[in-house]
């Protein structure tokens, strides 16, 4: 066959972006729950051999051995490819490319810079290419979102956030789509710039909702009903947030898309396991061997290291697509004390990303750009 079709896409910037509705949080809630469904199906395709990795790293050296290659010192830096396939509503293919940097803050440039493309499922030709870190940033706190509509309890007044950044205010406003109830949130954050930020974010978004900044984990874990875990997490595991068993409340949920610490002890006695998907964390414990916790900094992963010491089974973890179709209870009673891992899957960004284009789409929003009329070599 000689006669190929023309090939366009769309270009969207972040402006396109929110255009497009990349920052309606009950609507991107909705679309992670769906896509938390799917998993739970089985309709969807990751990386690895078990078909649910999280993404390949690329890492540089510490000490660079060539006069151009980056030096890989410093927090969270890292290189990474995230491809997936989601099934309808999505029906789409698509990668992040995930690039990380501390150092950026000091060019003015923010830690990650994101960009998703939109391919077909079966030719693999772009649809559209598009500006990700609102992307990412709300589908993150979405996850959340979606989870504790079915694990937090409904009459949640209190709720806390340590890591008041960037997903900690999505994660937020993914916490007030599930717990509309919530009349205060207490906020711990490392600066007065970030708390600041945060407090101004909640009283714009959510004026009826007090803002109780405190000094302590422990004063931000007292009396909670829902927390996140949303601060930015190194690998060692010493200066994570350590949660005490005497601090939580019964029947509060605890969320996780960063770092923190729990007694194993705790975890296993006195705690309801819960995960976004199973096969992240099997992946994870494969890609990163015992103790994989700290390697990868998701909670979920400690999860894997009491199975590997035989503490606990898969029986013993809910996940969260089996949760939704209805096959795993989310709570047993009011006094369960829950605690959420999200990991985040390229899955969610092709997801989102879809959702967006379509609206884009529809509204003629974004830049159209041409790939060819027909390939020069075939």
């Amino acid at each position: 066959m000689s006669d190929y079709p023309a090939v366009d896409f769309l270009f969207l910037n972040e402006e396109d972006m929110i255009r497009a509705g990349v920052t309606d949080m009950p609507e991107c809630v909705k679309a992670m729950e769906e896509v938390l469904k799917l998993l739970g199906e089985g309709d969807f395709m990751m990386g690895g051999e078990n078909h649910y990795s999280h993404g390949t790293k690329l890492a540089f050296p510490e000490e660079s051995p060539f006069p151009e290659m980056p030096s890989g010192k410093g927090e969270d830096r890292r290189f990474m490819a995230m491809p997936a396939y989601i099934g309808a509503p999505f029906d789409n293919a698509g990668v992040k490319w995930y690039g990380s940097n501390m150092e950026n803050k000091k060019k003015g440039l923010p830690r990650s810079i994101l960009m998703v493309t939109i391919t077909d499922k079966d030719t693999g030709a772009p649809k559209a290419f598009m500006s990700a870190n609102l992307e990412s940033a709300y589908r993150t706190g979405a996850v959340s979102g979606a989870g504790l509509k079915y694990l937090a309890k409904k009459d949640s007044k209190i709720a806390g956030i340590y890591g008041p950044g960037v997903i900690g205010k999505t994660t937020f406003e993914a916490m007030m789509v599930a717990c509309p109830s919530i009349e205060v949130v207490k906020v711990k954050g490392r600066s007065k710039r970030g708390i600041d930020s945060f407090a101004e974010f909640v009283h714009e978004k959510f004026p009826s909702v007090k803002v109780e900044v405190v000094d302590t984990l422990e004063a931000m874990v007292r009396d909670t009903d829902v927390m996140a875990f949303s601060a930015t997490s190194g690998h060692d595991l010493s200066k994570y947030p350590h949660v005490q068993k005497e601090w939580v409340k019964k029947g509060a949920t605890i969320a996780c898309p960063g770092g923190v610490e729990f007694d194993p002890d705790f975890l296993v006695n006195d705690c309801r396991l819960a995960v976004d998907a199973m096969g992240l964390y099997k992946a994870w414990a494969t890609e990163f061997p015992y103790p994989t916790y700290g390697g990868v900094t998701i909670v979920g992963t400690k999860f894997m290291d009491l199975e590997h010491e035989g503490r606990i089974t898969d029986d013993d973890i809910l996940d969260m697509g089996k949760v939704i179709l209805g096959k795993q209870p989310a709570r047993e009673n009011d006094d369960d004390i829950i605690v959420y891992s999200v990991g985040g899957m390229p899955v969610e960004d092709v997801a989102w990303g879809t959702v967006c284009l379509r609206k884009a789409e529809e509204l003629g929003i974004g830049t159209p750009l041409h790939l060819w009329d027909k390939p020069f070599m075939y």
